[in-house]
């Protein structure tokens, strides 16, 4: 992604500490509480790894998504066309993870839950507590480097996604709209509406997004894993399909989204069941 900034220190995308280092390309394990410089020995580039073989995800494309032909991209979230958004199956869910893969089946990038206290996972095992709690999560690229971050406010009524870039800078927000019929998001940025995440049914399975024209730019299709993952998992997969082209900060926020819609709308309903 271009334009990252400077290396300097900047609030720490895990939450766990108040500053962390920033080298101008990655985060590095140099953290920073009150004014005293330590470092984190927990921290490193721990990427989750995919359950799907490629064989699996052509055919998640391909069959349940409807998507064949497409040009190949760069081998980044910011240069593909589709991405598939494929979260780890867990009985019992108390730290989101998903693998992000290329419409060939190569994983590309993965995200993880990041920031949470024992005690947090604690309350989110024993009740169905997440909307009334704060999640972040970072994009990750297969070294570990992060790409883009995403943050949900504690949740009241209506859900906020806020976005920023690797460095955790702000770039936007995906915001709920709406509570009854098709659920609707605004991507917003700089005081802007860029554009919207459209349900196209009341389910809120698939979504049409568009840009500030109105225009079709992107579609998120929610993809079947089968009963029994259905039944006794939490996963939810999703292919991510980019008709053209998109000039920051509308591309980064349409990338986000497929993981938004799921944070956002998905997180609260389905508990930890």
């Amino acid at each position: 992604m271009s334009n990252r900034p400077a290396a300097n220190w900047y609030p720490d995308p895990s939450g766990k500490h108040e500053l962390r280092y920033w080298d101008g390309t990655s985060w590095t394990n140099r953290v920073m509480n009150h004014g005293k410089e330590s470092v984190d020995e927990s921290s490193g580039t721990h990427v989750p790894q995919g359950q799907h073989t490629a064989d699996k995800v052509q055919r998640q494309v391909a069959d349940q998504a409807g998507l064949s032909g497409a040009a190949t991209g760069g081998g980044s979230i910011f240069t593909e066309p589709i991405l598939v958004i494929n979260q780890k199956a867990k009985v019992i869910e108390v730290n989101s993870e998903y693998a992000v893969y290329d419409q060939n089946g190569k994983q590309i990038a993965a995200v993880r839950q990041v920031g949470q206290s024992t005690f947090k996972k604690a309350l989110r095992f024993i009740g169905d507590v997440d909307q009334y709690l704060t999640h972040k999560f970072q994009i990750v690229d297969m070294a570990g480097s992060v790409q883009l971050t995403l943050t949900r406010p504690r949740k009241f009524i209506k859900s906020r996604v806020e976005i920023g870039d690797g460095a955790g800078q702000p770039i936007g927000a995906v915001v709920q709209k709406n509570m009854v019929g098709k659920i609707n998001f605004g991507l917003e940025a700089g005081g802007r509406t860029l554009g919207s995440i459209n349900a196209e049914n009341w389910r809120a399975w698939n979504f049409r997004i568009e840009d500030h024209t109105g225009s079709e730019v992107a579609r998120i299709t929610k993809t079947w894993e089968g009963l029994a993952t259905t039944m006794f998992t939490t996963a939810d997969n999703y292919v991510l399909q980019i008709h053209r082209p998109l000039q920051e900060p509308l591309r980064s926020l349409v990338i986000a989204s497929a993981l938004s819609v799921d944070t956002a709308l998905k997180q609260d309903s389905r508990g930890l069941s």
